[in-house]
């Protein structure tokens, strides 16, 4: 069961999230040893949104008090999702949202690494990139437009022509002299390559649609996949196994986690 606050929540309790669209999140893996990789930049995102939509500071003691709880007596690995959001919240006086609260979810994770995904380049922005919000229309109609043409997944694509991140991760490649590439603009800044990025030296660059599919490999970073390779942009075809792919799976899951 969803918690608020650490106790169960009501449908009343989620009528303004759902009816308002007003809030943040971050999902977060945890492992079958109870450990989270990233939990400490996790909490950061959380306080750092949370200024960010409401203005308001987030104890994130009491966030990692909450997953504590939500955690009891679920089966591990799972994912934990934390949603912050204002429960008084009306839409028309959302100035006055500045009182949020949080919201534990959990759910079974899957296998990680998962098999390669393969992406439709979709041209889609998301509003406030830099935010993990819950705003999520826009970037899951382009998932279900990329799935009923057959692909797995979107890869978004500014208007000016450069790739961006993917629908809910981000996406890196693998240039032709070995080295990780990040693309270079607007996007989520996500912990699992923050993680990477600490532990290895990476580039970000200019990434145009055409230059992307003349990569090496390309792959997807999220908390619940870990790092996915990218099997296909759109036509091309990818190598799904790559040497720096490997290299970089295995960093991920050497990195030790923190308990919540």
């Amino acid at each position: 069961m969803a918690t608020l606050d650490g106790k169960p929540v009501s449908a009343d309790d989620l009528l303004p999230l759902a009816l308002t669209n007003l809030g943040h999140f971050t999902s977060i893996r945890v492992d079958a040893d109870g450990t989270i990789r990233g939990l400490s930049l996790h909490l950061e995102r959380l306080a750092r949104d949370c200024e960010a939509v409401f203005g308001a500071d987030l104890d994130t003691g009491r966030v990692r008090e909450f997953v504590r709880r939500g955690l009891a007596g679920r089966a591990l690995p799972c994912v934990v999702r934390v949603t912050v959001y204002d429960p008084g919240a009306e839409l028309g006086h959302l100035a006055d949202a500045d009182d949020p609260h949080v919201l534990v979810s959990v759910r079974a994770a899957g296998a990680m690494p998962p098999a390669p995904l393969r992406a439709m380049s979709v041209t889609y922005e998301r509003d406030l990139p830099h935010v993990k919000h819950v705003g999520l229309l826009g970037a899951l109609h382009a998932r279900r437009t990329a799935q009923l043409a057959g692909y797995d997944d979107a890869l978004f694509v500014d208007r000016d022509g450069r790739v961006t991140e993917g629908s809910t991760w981000n996406v890196g490649f693998v240039d032709r002299d070995g080295a990780v590439v990040w693309p270079r603009g607007d996007v989520l800044p996500g912990v699992t390559m923050a993680l990477l990025r600490e532990r290895a030296e990476h580039r970000f660059a200019t990434v145009t649609l055409e230059q992307a599919k003349g990569m090496a490999a390309a792959f997807a970073t999220n908390t619940s996949i870990g790092v996915r390779a990218l099997a296909a942009i759109d036509e091309t075809g990818l190598a799904a196994a790559h040497p720096v792919l490997d290299g970089l799976v295995e960093t991920y899951l050497s990195i030790p986690g923190e308990r919540p």
